[in-house]
């Protein structure tokens, strides 16, 4: 029997409103995945077949509830409804801006949780003590969790208004399957699309193997060879000879050996096809998604030790009416996107993209950046990604790193200076990507609007005795149009024919500091699309005759633009 309860009910131990003896009613469930009912009923239970109502029904798991979706179809005879796992409801409880910091997963979910605009129903749980960092800015509650499983992995365990992420689920009853022998009705899906028999193996610092490929124990007709990047967690200051210096011989050696155990084991669980099986029936002891069972499969020489990852449950029949059960890895499949939700954000896609999950951009970031870069190597060392121009990266001129920081550029190899040229929050360092080219300054006012020539990074020029202003501009690219420009650096020397420096306080040797002398002011602004105006005013009058001759020269300068 199925219960119905009304909408705001949360307490499910009596027979509720209505108690519906169903034509058919049968739930599905999958790892990370979705949670549904579908239920066909008759015409006489319309008055409790309403939008945003809650049926209650058993399930391997228990009794749970679902919440009756506006996908309500009804005949003459028969009522046909759609209702998700009360779970769901985290969609509709909206996270404008929370941060979770080196949190584990139990505290991040319980921060997240009693972050929404409305108090939340749901209680968390994780018993996964790895920490992580996220940020979840103008999210769901659904939306959230997904990416919680996705920092922090594990398993989703959803039980009424109870949510769980488990490091591991189900029990292991000594299940084995061996296909076309003791189950007949048993459907095999394959998937060879991440088999691998060769693999090229690159390391720390995009370190090689001598023999440069590792190879599986078992090879088919056709090869199967990939190139994969490991993560190596092995620091060089642990191979320092006597006199404290790196000893660069036991250091590689090291790391090859690493990489060497790494790529073997790899390629050992690679070499095997992804294999699906869904079974009609249900076989003894099989409980709960997550339930351990090892499949036989002779034909292509599968022997693995695998999980329940979906059901199909009767819930009139009490039995399942069919299981799924594989090696395919674990998605988070229509966890969100398949449910309707009430909740209505006006999404700023910018914001987001800068905000989201750096880990879960990287596989992208990767594939777009070896597609515009050739003569180059991309090395991902879990924390950052490394493009060089030559391998060993210890031994690169030119490296782009991306890192948590944003993209820094460095001409001096790994370990030499970077500039960073984009920040994380989108500020683009304008000078160092060379949007700006200090050689473009190319004309020189004073305070009557007289123009003299400049010449790369000098402007030269006269100044009157009465004169408080200097103008320079400096061209843009086109692309630079309609944005707005924030000067952040600006250090000049200003000197007139006789040697003296027309600023009134004293000078810096690196250059005068303009903006931060509370005697000048510096303004910035965007006369067309392709160029700006600087103007540095000061207080007071420069001492200088009329028509001396001045040299303006631009130490450094930074542009931002937003």
């Amino acid at each position: 029997m199925i219960k119905v309860f009304n909408a705001l009910d949360k307490d499910y131990t009596s027979n509720g409103d209505a108690v519906i003896i169903p034509l058919k009613a049968r739930v599905k469930n999958s790892d990370n995945g979705d949670f549904y009912m579908e239920m066909t009923c008759g015409t006489e239970y319309n008055d409790y077949i309403q939008p945003n109502n809650i049926l209650v029904a058993p399930t391997p798991q228990g009794e749970q509830a679902f919440r009756i979706s506006s996908n309500i179809t009804k005949t003459k005879k028969k009522i046909t409804v759609k209702a998700w796992h009360i779970f769901y409801d985290s969609n509709n409880y909206l996270i404008a801006d929370s941060y979770a910091v080196n949190m584990t997963c139990n505290d991040a979910l319980n921060h997240f949780n009693s972050a929404t605009d409305n108090p939340s129903p749901f209680s968390m749980y994780s018993d996964i003590i790895s920490t992580n960092t996220f940020r979840c800015v103008r999210k769901s509650l659904a939306e959230c969790i997904n990416t919680v499983l996705e920092r922090w992995g594990g398993h989703l365990k959803r039980d009424n208004w109870n949510i769980s992420i488990l490091a591991s689920i189900g029990v292991d009853n000594g299940i084995t399957i061996q296909y076309k022998k003791n189950l007949e009705e048993l459907t095999a899906t394959y998937d060879w699309s991440g088999v691998c028999t060769k693999v090229l193996p690159v390391g720390k610092d995009g370190i090689l193997l001598d023999e440069l490929y590792v190879y599986s124990s078992i090879q088919y007709d056709i090869p199967y060879t990939k190139t994969v990047s490991f993560s190596q967690d092995i620091d060089e200051n642990d191979y320092k000879d006597d006199e404290g210096n790196v000893d660069e011989d036991a250091y590689k050696s090291a790391l090859k050996s690493d990489l060497r155990k790494q790529a073997k084991e790899y390629v050992n669980k690679a070499c095997y096809p992804s294999v699906n099986y869904t079974l009609k029936g249900k076989p003894e002891k099989v409980t709960e998604i997550g339930d351990i069972i090892r499949v036989q499969d002779k034909r292509i020489g599968v022997d693995i030790t695998t999980s329940v990852i979906s059901y199909e449950y009767d819930c009139l029949l009490k039995k399942y009416v069919s299981l799924e059960f594989g090696n395919f890895d674990k998605t988070l499949n229509n966890l969100v996107s398949n449910i309707n939700s009430s909740t209505t954000s006006q999404v700023d896609t910018a914001v987001v993209a800068l905000t989201s999950d750096f880990n879960s951009a990287i596989s992208k970031a990767q594939t777009d950046i070896l597609s515009r870069f050739t003569d180059s190597y991309c090395i991902f060392e879990g924390e950052q990604i490394l493009i060089v121009d030559r391998l060993p990266s210890n031994k690169a001129t030119n490296v782009i790193r991306i890192n948590n920081a944003g993209v820094s550029l460095s001409k001096t190899g790994i370990k030499g200076t970077f500039s960073t040229v984009l920040n994380i929050n989108g500020t683009l360092d304008a000078q160092a990507l060379n949007f700006i080219n200090l050689n473009t300054v190319k004309e020189f006012f004073y305070q009557k609007g007289n123009k003299y020539s400049a010449s790369n990074r000098v402007v030269n020029g006269y100044i009157t005795n009465d004169s408080k202003q200097i103008y320079f501009t400096l061209t843009l690219p086109k692309s630079m149009a309609n944005v707005t420009p924030t000067l952040t650096e600006l250090k000049i020397n200003g000197r007139h024919v006789g040697g003296g420096y027309i600023f009134s306080s004293a000078y810096i040797s690196a250059g005068y500091d303009v903006l931060n002398d509370s005697a000048l002011n510096v303004s910035i602004a965007q006369k067309t699309d392709d160029y700006i105006t600087v103007l540095i005013e000061s207080t007071t009058a420069w001492s200088v005759t009329d028509n001396t001759p001045v040299s303006i020269s631009i130490e450094s300068l930074k542009i931002s633009f937003n």
